[in-house]
């Protein structure tokens, strides 16, 4: 008899905005759904997006990811011309895009996407409410992480 093999275990995190971390401040994380077209999907499996230069916007009471790109699959879009940077819908509740609205009409403030990860075989977009960081922000901490990893360093010679 043969055993059935399980599926690799793949991670949930299709694409991350390293970028968005170092660029500012995040203040509040909301998780929305991502309204895609067929050939989107088989490129997002296949790992085929960068989100660094995306950026939500709000039009008409809609929230949008802009800036996304998907490279298409050359397989997987055969009959349809495909967009890679067109504009992708947001799905949220209507009480969270009153937020979001409300706080990108204050000065300083913005929406950014952080990540895109399946959940449930659907594929979801961290996006997050921030401000941006001044370069004295970005020295501290980057020198914060530095003395981190040499906190390692010391502990890991100490305890070998």
């Amino acid at each position: 008899m043969a055993k059935k093999q399980k599926a690799k275990s793949t991670s949930p995190t299709i694409a991350l905005n390293k970028r968005a971390r170092h660029e500012f401040h995040v203040n509040e994380k909301f998780e929305a759904g991502v309204s895609l077209a067929g050939w989107e999907v088989k490129s997002l499996r296949a790992g085929k997006v960068q989100i660094t230069e995306g950026y939500v916007i709000m039009h008409k009471g809609e929230v949008w990811l802009m800036g996304a790109h998907i490279t298409p699959l050359i397989s997987a879009s055969t009959h349809v011309l495909a967009e890679p940077t067109r504009n992708r819908k947001l799905l949220l509740h209507k009480k969270e895009i009153a937020k979001i609205f409300a706080a990108i009409q204050q000065k300083g403030h913005t929406c950014v996407p952080l990540a895109l990860y399946w959940k449930n075989n659907k594929v979801k977009c961290e996006i997050a409410l921030v401000t941006g960081k001044k370069l004295h922000d970005k020295r501290a901490t980057e020198k914060d992480r530095d003395w981190g990893r040499q906190k390692q360093r010391i502990v890991r010679e100490h305890a070998g």
